[in-house]
């Protein structure tokens, strides 16, 4: 048996030597651990008030250290003893300055109180009283770091009105207790009951992340992975805002690359031409809609109805979506002209036999001239007929009077309007919306639709609706809809902005400007600090927001993908550069 323990000790023994750092030097003000350098703190005083999760930006700071909170009971019976004692104390001391005619003291008044609340509440068996003691190790790779991690620590606790201070002189003692064996050697308490206690729940961690989907970013707050996939949340809407260079193009792009892997096909709608190189690496189609572009879209294309589908349903909708683009196109009608115009479109599809009682899916449908020629028939349609002219024989005749020759089977399609006038960019965006719109309803497939600088469109109310009415419909398809824009305050005055907002899963927030960050502010429901870290955000820094939980992220690509995605002006001359004396060296 003696044996039996001399053995168990030389393992021990053994097992600590292994264990042990090759040196430990303790100094009053902290410790050296091999290369390492180790204080402890300790919290000792709180405010009247602890707020709840006011521990959570201790815990996920990016900094290295242990933290041990020990909680221990205390027997209600000897409080209430103190509490009574400490409570006389107290109304003496306000008899003593009344007596000597000095004004009433508010502070003896809040303490009285607070004893005489707390004490009924012990009585009653409602609350419940313990020590606390909270201690952080910091470990750090030299003095410097150590002070400024412990200075930041300290800092983020006194905005909170809680103080700590360093185990001066019990170093050791505090490095002991901060380590996983349950032996609390510093022994500095303060007494707390349960409310203010179960503030310091330490699991709150801000992770945002799922097992599948795709990375969009690393956590600022703790450097985990912000991973998701957006089609597994209620709908697959995403809203990215944020001031022009923020780094919001870069972000979808990003989002593209990646989403492409798994399959999803992606449409975007390119104001500025900014997709094109992403288009031609990934073997996507790049289609400019302009006056003089050889690719043309009909807006009287008509959707093929689904099993589910009535052809009388898709076509009556179908009227109504192209009834807006009319007006959009025409400007404002009278009732009278309206109801006019529902007309002569019935008419424009029944001269080519299709009407909502017969299958019409492999009908070739009118183009714009035919519904002109309509009007020109129709009493009171005069006006109307003259507004279409400049489209149908005019200046714009080249980009809505002709069949559709553009095809959406790519994986990746691109419909740049950066070449088209700039009164006529919303109809574009309208018209390429309710195109791809009639596709997505034709044949389900997981799919994304970004719409860029999506303000354009936000400016008339008829473009609005029409992309409301996308994304309140879009889940039902299989479709994400990604909203950009940089003048948000615009954008949430509308309605239907707010609507989009309100319909998307997924709210991203780049860096904003003065000028809308108080919008934002109020819109999300920031803190003034997240409001002042968008203010002062870098380039691909910003807000991840799924549902109610929101994360900061640093949105990180890879150097290959970074070549095909950044938008800067000085990396898109290098690459263009180096592709030139790549083909000169070919030739």
């Amino acid at each position: 048996m003696a044996k039996h323990k001399q053995k168990t000790k030389e393992e021990a023994k053994n097992i600590d030597g292994f264990l042990a750092p090759s040196a430990f030097s303790v100094s009053p003000n902290h410790i050296q651990i091999g290369n390492q350098y180790v204080r402890t703190i300790l919290l000792a005083t709180y405010p009247r008030y602890l707020h709840t999760n006011w521990f959570s930006p201790i815990i996920n700071l990016d900094r290295v250290f242990d933290i041990s909170i020990y909680i221990n009971p205390k027997n209600t019976a000897q409080v209430l003893r103190q509490l009574r004692d400490q409570l006389a104390r107290l109304e003496a001391e306000v008899m003593e300055e009344s007596a000597s005619g000095k004004v009433r003291n508010p502070i003896l008044e809040t303490a009285i109180q607070d004893i005489e609340t707390l004490r009924d509440k012990l009585q009653q068996g409602t609350d419940r009283f313990f020590e606390l003691g909270i201690y952080i190790t910091i470990y750090e790779n030299s003095l410097r770091d150590l002070d400024d991690a412990e200075n930041k620590i300290k800092g983020m606790l006194e905005y909170q009105l809680i103080f700590s201070r360093p185990a001066t002189f019990r170093m050791s003692e505090g490095f002991m207790s901060t380590l996983p064996l349950n032996k609390d050697q510093l022994n500095v308490y303060t007494s707390m009951n349960t409310e203010p206690l179960s503030s310091t729940f330490p699991f709150v961690s801000f992770d945002l992340t799922s097992n599948s989907g795709i990375l969009y970013g690393i956590n600022t707050h703790n450097n985990s992975l912000v991973l998701y996939d957006r089609f597994e949340l209620e709908n697959a809407n995403s809203v990215v805002f944020g001031k022009s260079g923020g780094g919001k193009s870069y972000t979808v792009k990003l989002e593209i690359l990646r989403s492409m892997i798994f399959g999803t096909q992606v449409l975007v709608i390119d104001p500025e031409d900014e997709y094109k190189y992403l288009a031609e690496t990934v073997g996507g189609s790049n289609i400019k809609i302009s006056i003089n572009s050889p690719h043309h879209l009909n807006p009287l294309d008509l959707p093929i109805p689904k099993a589910d589908e009535t052809p009388a349903d898709v076509f009556k909708s179908h009227l109504l979506d192209l009834a807006g683009l009319l007006k959009l196109i025409m400007g404002e009608l009278t009732p009278e002209e309206d109801s006019i115009l529902d007309e002569a479109l019935i008419q424009t599809y029944a001269i080519k036999d299709i009407t909502p009682e017969r299958d019409f899916s492999n009908t070739p449908p009118p183009i714009l001239s035919d519904l002109q020629s309509v009007l020109e028939g129709l009493t009171g349609a005069e006006s109307m007929a003259v507004r279409l002219n400049k489209y149908t024989k005019g200046t714009f005749s080249g980009f809505l009077n002709n069949p559709t020759n553009v095809s959406l089977e790519n994986r990746f399609v691109v419909f740049s309007i950066r070449d088209m006038e700039e009164e006529l960019r919303p109809i574009a965006m309208y018209l390429i919306l309710n195109h791809i719109w009639t596709q997505v309803r034709r044949n389900l497939k997981k799919r994304i639709l970004v719409v860029d600088e999506a303000w354009w469109l936000m400016k008339y109310q008829l473009g609005a609706e029409f992309l409301f009415n996308i994304a309140k419909r879009a889940r039902k398809y299989y479709l994400g809809l990604t909203t950009i824009t940089q003048d948000i305050p615009d954008f949430i005055a509308t309605p239907q902005g707010k609507a989009i907002v309100t319909n998307s899963s997924m709210q991203v927030l780049m860096k904003q400007s003065p000028a809308a960050v108080e919008t934002v502010k109020q819109t999300f429901n920031l803190t003034d600090a997240e409001k002042y870290y968008l203010l002062e955000a870098r380039v691909g820094f910003g807000l991840f927001f799924i549902g109610q939980n929101h994360v900061g992220i640093r949105v990180v690509a890879s150097y290959a993908e970074d070549q095909i995605i950044t938008s800067d002006p000085r990396q898109i001359l290098e690459v263009e550069k180096a592709k030139a004396e790549w083909a000169k060296e070919q030739s």
